[in-house]
Parts: structure tokens; C-alpha cells; sequence
């Protein structure tokens, strides 16, 4: 059977005090919203439709920003979820079923959808439930089963009555409905209860008129949604948790897991080793056999198999190769790339800038606009001048070349294979291959000079 996903995203979430819709926030690296589209798509549900609302245009983008091809629908007024879902039924193309989501649910894994699936197949029942039991109920749907344990209805928390709100089993609203009964109920539900809303809770009852309902229970955890800040740091603690042991059992050693963090769209491979406090996020990376030692910061970056990136550095948008060294205190910058083997020390930024196979710069230097050929060393102190204030212009380091301490770069600049750059030289002129290139003033020495310098200092300052 042909599986669609609607998801319901429409709100504006007041109790997060934000201007920001709701299912924008993010939690470990991705907006809410990004986490049941992600589940849907595992389990290959086709259309995946997202209905938006309040802040429509941003929450579509970020839909698709998750998976281009997300359909959408506008809930221009909200009045309840039953009333949402109707919004959707235009967009369910040929899906023989629907599998209601929520997008400020993130914790629900495709596992645990999968699992309600098998058990709608297995009962062949018109509508399948998840389920759990809280320790504390208040705010959810109570569950209401009958004398031989059937799921029977739901109670939104306001309409309960007193015995009822001492039940503990609760609602998800996570729902898998055959698409034909979803479309009639819908037509039915009704505003009779306390906020004058359209339930999607009724179709429960409507689902255990006509046969059994199927319910899956799950533990508390899955269950937790977003509607507030303190909401939004537990649902994120939960995922930060799901990541560092999937790091781990993918063979990574996490040498203080709790001090670790891993955004969901981060790919950590195995023989992997992460220090204390090392934060990995965006499209990052980080191969076989690399280590990164914290604190240090990764962002959108690929770790070559074998390299080692020392404490207290910050990646972003970096390539290092395989076998590089970075740091300690190294900061590469967007489009930064270090080939196998490369050497960037304590205090060295480098952006925009290639350094290729077996290339060194150690120690406080900058390198912005540049390659720097195989095997070549700068010096400490180094920069290169790559902005008149105006423009961007390239530094161009031959292979085998040697720039020493204290340089000054100035580009646009070609420096030829295998020369020599002395230390402390200011360069605006190409160096030819193998030539020394000398861009100082000669030194001069005044003998007996240095006391009288220091007399005329005194002097200045006002002292004897």
C-alpha cells in the first residue's frame, strides 16, 4: 500500500515567546520541522505534504531545504488539527493511507512509525494509534479503552472529567489512516468541546465504531513535544543523546560523551576518536581513523581518514586531507583545503586557500586567497595581503618554497618553485623560480648610540 505523510506544522507556538514559528527552532543542528520529514522519508512515504500556516513562506522553505520535493498546504485560519488535515487532502495524490505527523514532535524515530504500520497491517484496521503512559498527564488526550481493553475514544485534557484526567495513557496524535475513512470522518467531526475547535481526536471513536482501533504504546520519551523553551532543551538533550550512541556503535570512541555534541547531520565513521567537549555540526564529516581532541568546533567540514585536529580549534567549511595535522588554536575558514599530510599550527587562520600535499605553516601566520605548493614552509608571522579594500586578489606559492618568519604577502603575487623568501620581507613583486627574495631595509649599527637613546627617552617621558 501507497503511504502518504501529512504533517501538520501550522502554528505559532505563543508559549516559545518568538517571533520565529515554532517548527523552525532548532534542535541538534536541524528546525523541528526537518525531523518528521526525515522519518517519513526513511519509510518512503510518497507525497510527504507539510501543512503550514503561521509564517508559511519560512516554514516551507525550510521544509524543502529538508527534501525538495515536500508538498505543502495552507491552513489560512487555524481552527483545530481535524481542520488541517482536510487542508492536506488535495495534495495526497494516489496514497492509498496517511501517516499524521506533528512538526513540533522530533523525537518519533522511523523505527517506531514502522512498527505502527505493522501493527495497522496486521489488525487491518481503518486506524492505527501510538500510545503512552505519563507520569504526568496534564495538557495530553487521555485514552479511553472499554471492558476488554479496545480503544474506544479520546478525551482532549479540558473535556475530560475528573475520572477521566486520572488516567495516565495519553495521545501522541500520531496516526496512520486508511486515506477513504480519513476522507469521510472528516466530514463529520464536529466543534462540540471546549476550545469550539475540529478535533482530529473524534475520528477515534468514528475508527472503533467500525472495527478496532490499533495502538501501539511506546515509551514516555517518543512522545515529548515541543510547545515551550524549556520543551525545546529537553527534546534537544534527547537527540544529542540518540547521536553520541549512534557515533558510538557506528565504532567511534567518545572520550567524555556527555561533553560531546553531534548534530543530526553529521556522519561520524568508525576508529574515529573525539575529545572532551568537541562540538561537530552541519554537513561535517569525520573518517576513519581521524582524531579530533576538544575543545574544538567543526562545522560543515570533511576530516580526512587519519588526520588530527589538536584542542581549541575551529573548522568551518574546511577540507583536510588525509594524515594533516590542525592546530592547537588553528582556525581554517570557509573554503579552506589542506591535502594529505599538511601541517597548520597554533594560531595560524587560514581561508580560501589550498595548501597542497606535505605544505607547512606552523605558527602564527594568515593565509587568505592563496595555494601553497607541495612541501613548502612559511614561516611564522607570515600573512598574506589578500584585500586592498576594494578587491580579493591570489597568492600564488610554488612548490618547495621556503617564505621566511615576518613576511608580508602582498597579492595579487606568484612565488616560483623553489625559492627563498627572507625573513621579515615585505614582496610585491613575483619571485622567478629558485630565487632569494630579499624585501628589507639593510641593517645599520651606531656604536655608543644606545645610552644616548635612552637619555633622550628619559628625557621625553619626564623622568631623570
Amino acid at each position: 500500500m501507497k503511504t502518504a505523510a501529512v504533517i501538520l506544522a501550522a502554528g505559532q507556538g505563543t508559549r516559545m515567546k518568538s517571533a520565529l514559528p515554532k517548527v523552525l527552532h532548532q534542535a541538534a543542528g536541524l528546525p523541528l520541522v526537518a525531523y518528521p520529514i526525515r522519518a517519513a522519508r526513511a519509510l518512503n512515504c510518497d507525497p510527504v505534504v507539510v501543512v503550514v500556516g503561521h509564517g508559511a513562506d519560512a516554514v516551507t522553505a525550510a521544509a524543502r531545504a529538508s527534501w525538495p520535493q515536500v508538498r505543502t498546504a495552507l491552513q489560512k485560519e487555524q481552527r483545530g488539527t481535524a481542520d488541517a488535515v482536510r487542508c492536506a487532502l488535495g495534495e495526497l495524490g494516489d496514497a492509498d493511507r496517511v501517516l499524521i505527523l506533528y512538526g513540533d514532535c522530533p523525537l518519533f524515530t522511523a523505527a517506531t512509525l514502522g512498527r505502527l504500520i505493522a501493527r495497522v497491517e496486521k489488525a487491518r484496521a481503518a486506524l492505527g494509534v501510538i500510545t503512552a503512559v505519563m507520569p504526568d498527564p496534564t495538557g495530553y488526550g487521555r485514552m479511553v479503552r472499554n471492558a476488554a481493553g479496545l480503544v474506544v475514544g479520546i478525551v482532549e485534557h479540558k473535556d475530560c472529567t475528573d475520572a477521566q484526567r486520572t488516567i495516565r495513557e495519553v495521545n501522541s496524535g500520531i496516526y496512520l489512516v486508511d486515506r477513504a475513512f480519513l476522507v469521510d470522518a472528516l466530514t463529520r467531526v464536529g466543534t462540540g468541546n471546549s476550545q469550539r475547535e475540529f478535533y482530529l481526536t473524534d475520528i477515534i471513536r468514528m475508527a472503533a465504531d467500525k472495527g478496532a482501533v490499533a495502538d501501539l504504546p511506546v515509551p514516555a520519551e517518543e512522545m515529548a513535544g515541543v510547545n515551550n523553551r524549556a520543551d525545546l532543551a529537553g527534546a534537544e538533550g534527547v537527540l544529542w543523546e540518540r547521536n553520541r550512541r549512534a557515533a558510538l556503535e557506528a565504532g567511534a570512541s567518545l572520550r567524555d560523551p556527555p561533553s560531546t555534541f553531534i548534530e543530526s547531520t553529521v556522519t561520524v565513521e568508525g576508529d574515529v576518536t573525539l575529545g572532551h567537549g568537541v562540538m561537530l555540526g552541519g554537513n561535517t564529516v569525520v573518517r576513519a581513523g581521524a582524531r579530533v581532541d576538544g575543545p574544538s568546533v567543526i562545522i560543515d567540514s570533511d576530516v580526512a581518514a587519519g588526520a588530527h585536529v589538536k584542542s581549541f580549534s575551529h573548522l568551518e567549511g574546511a577540507r583536510v586531507g588525509a594524515r594533516a595535522l590542525v592546530g592547537p588554536y588553528a582556525r581554517l575558514r570557509p573554503e579552506a583545503v589542506l591535502e594529505e599530510e599538511v601541517h597548520v599550527g597554533n594560531f595560524v587562520e587560514v581561508k580560501k586557500a589550498t595548501l597542497r600535499r606535505g605544505a607547512k605553516a606552523n605558527h602564527l601566520s594568515y593565509l587568505g586567497d592563496a595555494t601553497v605548493g607541495e612541501k613548502s614552509n612559511v614561516g611564522a608571522g607570515t600573512i598574506t595581503c589578500n584585500y586592498d579594500g576594494y578587491g580579493k586578489y591570489l597568492t600564488d606559492i610554488g612548490r618547495d618554497v621556503f617564505i621566511g618568519s615576518d613576511s608580508v604577502l602582498v597579492a595579487p603575487l606568484k612565488i616560483g618553485d623553489g625559492a627563498y623568501v627572507a625573513a621579515g620581507s615585505v614582496v610585491t613583486d613575483d619571485v622567478p623560480a629558485n630565487a632569494l627574495a630579499l624585501g628589507r631595509g639593510r641593517q645599520v649599527n651606531k656604536d655608543g648610540r644606545a645610552e644616548q637613546v635612552r637619555a633622550e627617552a628619559k628625557q621625553r617621558a619626564g623622568r631623570k
